[in-house]
């Protein structure tokens, strides 16, 4: 027998750190799963009708898609440019241009990113610096808080005036600037509640820019989503803010694609070559074919001209089966978002109301008290009417059994 069989065994080696005690603190502790998420899942798993997440369940233009097979068949299938197609941003410079009369230098003042998350996340993390403030008005995205956050600065929440239709009160957005204030993020048209800018709004932020100097994040995602005959009034359409601002827009918004996850950041020079740096270490090109695409799309108007009155079809038909509910309705005068208010149901939380609205009543819908950074709650959950009309009848259907 080999000297070696009756050797005594080696100690069973210490146990080093788990993989969590190695990862140590989190980055983003306080960040889980997105209320879209779950709510997407239990819709799933109950067979609910979603009306909360808002992506639509209908598919965007024949043409549109063809031009993108186009695209791949003649060759567009390598990395495209890291600003994006000059096509594609000679196209979006003329967009921009004739709605809203500014003209952005496609070359050094436009970038393609992949999608607007992207964008806001980029633009968040091109300038902002550790401890800087970054002022979030409330309710809000929930990207912008974990983008801010992972760029080492500090979000100072302003809470939109519910009492006025969530309108901004510019007197205390004003007054939370100070001397640490680098950005102040603004959203119009708005989600959740669907409210839009209007003349007064963009004089109010001309003015806090002119005083104070900060930065703008433009979040303008639903550009063309907007009612009843107003106009967008975008950032871009200011020179005082368009010179301070990143304009951020998403075609998948505009085209029904959500899935192609392909925005714009329209920003001058000086700051769209920070914007670019991080850019392009993070996605560096975006999908090729389907940029080609779109830069032919655009070659005609009409699809995002018309857009405003396609989904104003789909509100006023949703807001009149809500009538016939117990949900009450709040203004909406853009987005494909509407908000309700269920105060004559239940005086349940929000996130319990739409958990047992889902669970019991098969609709998934989101709660707003979702789009603070603590818990707010108004008695008030955001549906989504950018579906198929059989999907909003079927959907109101189960909501006046509530």
């Amino acid at each position: 027998m080999p000297d070696s069989a009756c050797a005594n065994p080696s100690p069973a080696p210490e146990a080093g750190p788990t993989p969590a005690e190695l990862l140590g603190p989190s980055k983003l502790p306080g960040v889980g799963t997105t209320i879209f998420t779950l709510m997407s899942q239990l819709a799933a798993e109950r067979g609910a009708i979603n009306l909360g997440q808002g992506f639509p369940d209908f598919d965007g233009n024949a043409r549109l898609h063809q031009l993108v097979t186009e695209a791949m068949a003649g060759g567009r299938n390598q990395y495209a440019p890291m600003s994006g197609i000059p096509e594609l941003r000679r196209a979006v410079a003329a967009k921009v241009e004739r709605l809203h009369g500014h003209r952005y230098d496609a070359d050094s003042e436009i970038t393609v990113t992949a999608g607007a998350t992207q964008a806001i996340l980029t633009a968040i993390l091109a300038i902002v610096r550790d401890g800087d403030e970054v002022i979030v008005l409330e309710p809000a995205y929930d990207s912008y808080g974990p983008a801010i956050a992972l760029a080492g600065g500090r979000v100072v929440g302003v809470p939109l005036d519910h009492a006025r239709g969530y309108r901004a009160d510019w007197e205390r957005v004003e007054a939370a600037i100070t001397a640490r204030t680098r950005l102040l993020i603004v959203n119009s048209p708005h989600n959740p509640t669907g409210t839009i800018f209007d003349a007064d709004d963009i004089a109010a932020l001309e003015a806090i820019v002119a005083r104070h100097g900060i930065f703008l994040l433009a979040d303008e995602v639903y550009e063309h989503i907007v009612f009843d005959g107003h106009a967008h009034r975008s950032v871009a359409g200011s020179p005082a803010l368009a010179a301070r601002a990143f304009v951020i827009s998403s075609f998948g918004k505009t085209f029904h694609t959500t899935g192609w996850k392909i925005g714009t950041c329209c920003a001058p020079a000086a700051l769209s070559a920070e914007f670019r740096k991080v850019h392009q270490f993070n996605v560096f090109a975006v999908n090729h074919p389907m940029q080609a695409a779109l830069a032919a799309f655009l070659a005609d108007p009409a699809p995002y001209l018309e857009l405003g009155a396609f989904y104003q079809a789909k509100r006023d038909r949703f807001l009149a089966g809500l009538a016939r509910t117990r949900f009450r309705a709040l203004p909406c005068p853009g987005t494909y978002f509407v908000l309700a208010d269920y105060r004559a149901i239940s005086d349940e939380p929000e996130a319990a109301f739409a958990r047992r609205l889902v669970e019991q009543h098969g609709v998934a819908a989101i709660p707003v008290s979702a789009f603070y950074r603590r818990p707010f709650d108004n008695g008030i959950v955001r549906f989504c009417f950018g579906k198929r009309e059989a999907t909003l009848d079927a959907g109101l259907a189960r909501l006046q059994q509530v």
